[in-house]
């Protein structure tokens, strides 16, 4: 399992101390949510800040691309430090021209979908991506209920990525907490995103590690 805490639930007025604290836990990546207010209601934030918390962490940077035509920026990101890109089908004119990109610049490219979209779009780009991100709330706002009917999604998705016999990883966002992390475990996935269970905690580092083994 790896677990991949989303810095967006973090506390920003203290961003160089949770960086910090998620480099000396059991985190295996850090989650960064970048959003542009348009394809997603809310504005996160962007390769400045990507860059300058690149130069205190040596984990692998897992950037969640929320933006309507991510392409502009793939190589920005890349440059900025990012190892594993995902883009959004619902999000991209040109999904292929845009995995291409993410590829050619030298980092892992990830696809995702959002809770309404059929599974079904992912299968034509499964043979471009090194990871499958499943989005279990809407995208946008921390904080939100996991959405049960993920489960039976990510079972799909699982099953699509088995049958392809491509060595693809399948990681779920929102909603994951200690009571339901299980639960999404046996449906197949391998790659977990924690936000506010893990920055919402008095502890950051006791909350990974009760993630970890749950």
């Amino acid at each position: 399992m790896i677990l991949s805490p989303s810095i967006l639930a973090g506390d920003f007025t203290k961003l160089g101390d949770t960086i910090r604290m998620v480099n000396e836990s059991q985190a295996d990546w850090i989650h960064l949510d970048v959003m542009d207010g348009v394809f997603v209601p809310n504005i996160s934030f962007g390769m400045p800040v990507i860059k300058s918390i690149r130069k205190n962490s040596n984990m692998i940077f897992d950037v969640h691309m929320m933006v309507t035509e991510p392409i502009r920026y793939i190589k920005d990101m890349a440059d900025c430090g990012a190892d594993l890109i995902t883009v959004h089908v619902e999000a991209c004119e040109d999904v292929d021209a845009c995995l291409e990109l993410i590829r050619s610049c030298g980092c892992k490219a990830g696809i995702s979908i959002n809770p309404h979209t059929s599974v079904d779009v992912l299968e034509p780009f499964l043979d471009m991506v090194d990871l499958v991100l499943i989005m279990s709330v809407q995208p946008g706002l921390g904080g939100q209920s996991y959405i049960e009917e993920s489960t039976e999604r990510i079972k799909q998705v699982k099953k699509m990525i088995d049958d392809s016999g491509l060595d693809i990883l399948l990681e779920v966002d929102g909603g994951i907490t200690n009571e339901n992390v299980g639960v999404v475990k046996s449906a197949g996935a391998d790659t977990i995103v924690a936000g506010s269970s893990v920055f919402k905690a008095q502890d950051i580092k006791k909350a990974i590690e009760d993630l970890r083994t749950l």
